[in-house]
């Protein structure tokens, strides 16, 4: 069997070589809120972890927070499975609230969320949240249930007045599945006292296979991505609150939901070009945000229709604009051409949608890895992305300066020693003073802390 993209990466000499990548980095990668990223070639090659845990650069070091299946410290179950979408929250003294998603669904989970009263929204469901509580050493001092009895909580992403919108990756009705409740929904979580916030669906932003979202600070408009699993894929919509930034609990008062239509392009995996521009984005009414008979992308959006892509993922706010990853297309799943990953940018100011970064395939070693995931802004500017493809999972580092370099590589082998598997990576985040990205295994769930000489 040829060497992949992933094995050549795996040698000490090659991860610390740069790699380029196919994008318009100026687009994105100049996060406005730092002026200085890591260097041209990150910051050095992986160094094999002799616990057999977590590959970092020579100078960084990781704690693990969490393990699935360990007792939570507050004594209401296990800690669940499948750590996914995470975001940090200040705290006093340095201390960090950690929110964390698990992707639980079915009967089949190994451990679910454990049910709490006045925190769980469908006792039938096995997703939820997790908080932390983090002193100043990212020593765990409390860890709780935050929500439960949601389902299939991907991703999400904070509020600018500090909670967390976790969001469910499903269409599941009331009576399928054995589901109490319909689900579908985003919900908001209070890091510092989930009962504020308790278990109550945001249903104004929309029932749909929900991802991701980024919140505009400056106007409170929600930016959501769709994940759907077949045709017509996901959507990119907009939620334009009734009470802008209204603080807890002011996304119940409703808004309007809105597709993102890009002129004369139906399907976004069409576009190849890395710096592709498409002026004059228009947003176009859900007519039935709760989607009570027809799944919203399914739709009549008028005989022009919205802009449709394959496996719509990632999504980050860096001060002007939003960023938002396709995770990959290909055309014998229906899209109208194939790629590996697409990191894309909107603008909103210049009603601006810019196709920023092409991300490479498994057998190409110019070119970045494949089926990027969950996205964060990297200190000093530039993107971190959590890599959730084939073979050896990476967190890479997309710099300012145009290079793609590792930044951790999982060593949890779920497969065999001789037909190895690795866990994706998922919820990167970084601490509010920057100094400590937190980054979860998917499978093992596994949360971990990485500190060392981050580049501000």
């Amino acid at each position: 069997m040829s060497a992949t993209r992933r094995q050549i990466l795996s040698g000490a000499g090659a991860l610390g070589a740069s790699i380029a990548f196919a994008g318009a980095v100026s687009e994105i990668l100049a996060a406005p809120a730092f002026a200085q990223s890591a260097g041209p070639r990150g910051y050095g090659p992986l160094v094999p972890d002799p616990a057999g845990l977590l590959d970092l650069p020579r100078g960084f070091r990781y704690q693990v927070l969490s393990r699935e299946g360990e007792a939570l410290r507050s004594g209401e179950g296990a800690v669940p499975s499948h750590h996914d979408g995470m975001a940090a929250f200040p705290g006093r003294g340095g201390a960090v609230h950690l929110v964390r998603n698990h992707e639980n669904y079915g009967a089949t989970v190994r451990v679910p969320v454990p049910t709490v009263p006045g925190l769980t929204y469908d006792p039938a469901g096995k997703g939820g949240c997790t908080a932390l509580g983090l002193d100043g050493k990212n020593r765990v001092r409390t860890e709780r249930v935050a929500i439960a009895g949601t389902s299939t909580n991907c991703a999400g992403g904070p509020t600018p007045w500090n909670t967390w919108l976790t969001c469910e990756e499903t269409e599941k009705k009331a009576g399928e599945d054995g589901y109490t409740k319909d689900h579908g929904f985003v919900f908001e979580v209070d890091p510092y006292d989930p009962r504020r916030t308790g278990a109550v669906p945001l249903t104004a932003l929309g029932r749909f296979q929900h991802e991701a979202v980024a919140v505009d600070p400056r106007d409170g408009t929600v930016y959501e991505t769709e994940d759907a699993f077949d045709r017509p894929f996901g959507l990119f919509y907009r939620f334009r609150p009734a009470k802008p930034l209204g603080g807890t609990g002011s996304l119940r008062a409703g808004g309007r939901l809105q597709a993102m239509r890009v002129p004369d392009v139906p399907d976004l995996s069409a576009v190849q070009e890395p710096g592709t521009v498409f002026d004059g984005i228009t947003w176009v009414d859900v007519p039935d945000p709760l989607a009570r008979q027809t799944p919203v992308r399914l739709q009549d959006f008028g005989p022009r229709g919205v802009t449709h892509a394959q496996k719509l993922e990632g999504c980050c706010w860096d001060g002007t604009r939003v960023h938002f990853v396709s995770s990959f297309a290909r055309r014998d799943y229906g899209s109208a051409a194939d790629h590996s990953g697409q990191v894309w940018t909107y603008d909103p100011g210049r009603r601006r949608l810019t196709l920023a970064v092409v991300f490479g395939v498994d057998s190409d070693i110019q070119l970045p890895g494949e089926s990027p995931d969950n996205i964060c802004l990297a200190p000093g500017g530039g993107l971190m992305v959590c890599e959730d493809g084939r073979g050896a999972q990476y967190v890479f580092g997309l710099t300012r300066h145009g290079e793609v370099y590792p930044m951790a590589r999982g060593r949890q082998n779920i497969g065999t020693p001789d037909e190895p598997e690795y866990g994706e990576f998922a919820g990167v985040t970084f601490s509010p003073d920057r100094r400590t990205m937190f980054v979860n295994c998917y499978t093992p769930g596994t949360t971990f802390a990485v500190t060392g000489p981050w580049q501000h």
